[in-house]
């Protein structure tokens, strides 16, 4: 079973707890107006590697994944596009005593009765799902990132009801992202959602602009500034006002 994978980071240490072998794929259906991997977003290029291939690779770094309670995390672009290769290649983690991780936008999710089948066997090898919520406001995310985001809160709430472990993301954009209202509204639906063990708030950067630039794009939010500390704060503040953080 082959993967079409962009890129991999052998000591990843913010996709996931501990140090982590992280796998970039290709393929992404959204296109958001933020994305520092706009290279990825492409279906159906970028390198093919074979489960065994990365399992061989990742061998070498388990010591230190081990000792620092670390991992593999498989990112994108959207993962969930090549979910036979996930589930390959959980599989053969799991044998190997390796957590698991999906970073996810949820953009592929759907209620179809075969693509449910197989996300039910892949989250039996999943430990954790990272999932980036984008944006609350149903126009306001069309605007963001070119889709509506109905499917993607069906897939928080599918997560819920089978209680995967998830870190929910939020990526604060000044002025996009930032509207007290659509937070408040945010944090209420993570208030109803039982398996949302962390709550991240990702300050917006521009360190994909060159990204855009080398592909011969004009990137949207250039005039934007990343958030002050202060404002991270209050949206992380609001977000969580009615999550049931678990106790440590």
């Amino acid at each position: 079973m082959n993967g079409n994978i962009h890129s991999i980071e052998t000591f990843g240490t913010v996709d996931g707890p501990g140090i982590r072998y992280v796998i970039f794929t290709q393929g992404c259906l959204l296109r958001c107006q933020f994305c520092h991997n706009a290279d990825t977003w492409e279906i159906g290029t970028g390198k093919q590697m074979a489960v065994e291939e990365i399992m061989d690779d990742l061998r070498s770094y388990l010591p230190f994944m081990e000792s620092s309670g670390g991992g593999i995390t498989v990112s994108g672009g959207e993962p969930l596009l090549q979910i036979p290769f996930l589930l390959e290649l959980f599989k053969e983690c799991k044998k190997a005593g390796i957590h698991t991780a999906i970073d996810s936008s949820g953009g592929c999710f759907s209620s179809a009765s075969h693509f449910l089948k197989q996300m039910d066997e892949l989250m039996e090898y999943t430990d954790l799902v990272l999932l980036d919520i984008k944006h609350i406001d149903r126009k306001k995310h069309i605007g963001l990132t070119g889709m509506a985001n109905e499917h993607i809160l069906e897939f928080a709430k599918y997560l819920s009801d089978r209680q995967v472990p998830v870190w929910l993301r939020h990526v604060l954009v000044p002025g996009v992202t930032d509207d007290p209202g659509d937070m408040a509204k945010l944090g209420e639906f993570v208030g109803t959602l039982k398996n949302v063990e962390k709550v991240e708030i990702l300050p917006y950067h521009k360190l994909g602009v060159y990204k855009w630039e080398t592909l011969g794009l004009e990137y949207p939010l250039k005039d934007v500034e990343p958030p002050s500390d202060e404002k991270v704060q209050e949206a992380y503040e609001t977000i969580t006002r009615h999550w049931n953080a678990p106790v440590r």
